[in-house]
């Protein structure tokens, strides 16, 4: 289990610990009580303790788990209608079992996401870091050495040397400038309307839209998977995985394709006419719908969609590495070969 308290939303590991060790405990014949017991003795952290005492208490009073998980707040709603179902099932422990499998995929794929954001980040940082001391530093001690020698720098390295003087007279402003930059960086990605804005800008690239639309399908395709699983109509399933659903774009096909099920149209039938899956995938579905084992081919969707985004993702950072360093360098290099080229110049007619 997390560390956090009743009050935060749990994460997708500490969510998929939960699961996995609740799946656990019921599968070997011990009741929800007696298994929020023996997690409450391994608990590591006053916080978890804090957590798991207060579900300990609302499965005594409701006598079900999932309105003490929902009470808890810490809990996704999405979880707790789905460990619900599985009470009223019967299948608590199957359902446990799945939704570990889901966020342990959920984790995957946002851990992907945030390796390819963080290395571009730092490497811009650096790039950044290291123009700014060429200009400030580095420039000022050649405009030295030219006037020593009775000469001024002209052309790209005065351009240089100029920019640099500015950021220098100017640093508390530039500074200001980067701190606001980075507030609106954490609005864009802490908040919704933030993130909500950032996916319609990620709209006009080609990669950011194919990542976010594969993402959106495979969190859809995992989640449906595991209603259907579950025992759920095709119509109650593809509600519930709608709520998982961040991706407003992708959520316009999804209303599309529960209307034309409320049409009659069946769940393969809109999938292909809405554009939800394409190409080999609305075949997948399309086969499976006649056949009846909707949940097993969303389950190997989900799967074979997470591992094309690490494939995206992983080929991306690998083309990104060397073109920032190359780009580096030749930012650097043409900076000090306008400087050295004249000053070598200058050297060889003395």
């Amino acid at each position: 289990m997390g560390k956090k308290t009743g009050q935060d939303t749990l994460s997708n590991l500490e969510l998929a610990a939960f699961c996995e060790q609740m799946a656990m405990v019921l599968k070997a014949g011990i009741s929800v009580m007696e298994g929020i017991s023996i997690l409450k003795e391994d608990a590591q952290s006053p916080a978890e303790k804090e957590l798991l005492d207060m579900v300990y208490e609302k499965v005594q009073e409701s006598g079900t788990l999932a309105p003490a998980l929902e009470e808890s707040g810490a809990f996704p709603e999405y979880m707790c209608k789905m460990t619900q179902i599985g009470e009223e099932t019967g299948t608590l422990d199957d359902v446990l079992a799945s939704l570990e499998r889901y966020y342990e995929r959920q984790e995957a794929v946002s851990r992907s996401i945030r390796s390819a954001l963080t290395y571009p980040l730092i490497m811009i940082g650096m790039m950044a870091l290291v123009i700014v001391v060429l200009l400030t530093r580095v420039m000022p001690v050649f405009q030295q050495v030219f006037r020593q020698l009775g000469m001024e720098m002209s052309g790209f390295s005065r351009g240089a040397l100029l920019l640099g003087n500015t950021l220098s007279r100017y640093a508390g402003a530039f500074v200001a400038v980067v701190f606001v930059l980075a507030l609106l960086f954490i609005w864009l990605v802490k908040t919704k309307s933030g993130r909500n804005r950032l996916e319609g800008l990620g709209r006009y690239f080609r990669f950011s839209r194919e990542i976010s639309d594969k993402m959106a399908i495979c969190r859809f395709a995992g989640g449906l998977s595991l209603t259907l699983k579950s025992g759920l109509t095709p119509e109650r399933g593809l509600e519930l995985a709608e709520e998982l659903n961040e991706n407003r774009f992708f959520g316009e096909k999804l209303s599309s394709c529960k209307k034309m099920m409320g049409e009659g149209s069946s769940m393969s039938e809109a999938f292909r006419r809405t554009g939800i899956f394409t190409g080999v995938y609305a075949r997948m579905a399309d086969i499976a719908g006649r056949t009846g084992v909707m949940d097993e081919v969303m389950g190997k969707l989900s799967d074979q969609i997470e591992d094309e985004i690490d494939e995206k993702i992983g080929s991306f950072i690998s083309m990104l590495e060397p073109t920032l360093v190359i780009l580096l360098s030749v930012i650097v290099g043409t900076i000090l070969l306008s400087v050295m080229l004249p000053l070598l110049g200058i050297l060889a007619g003395l």
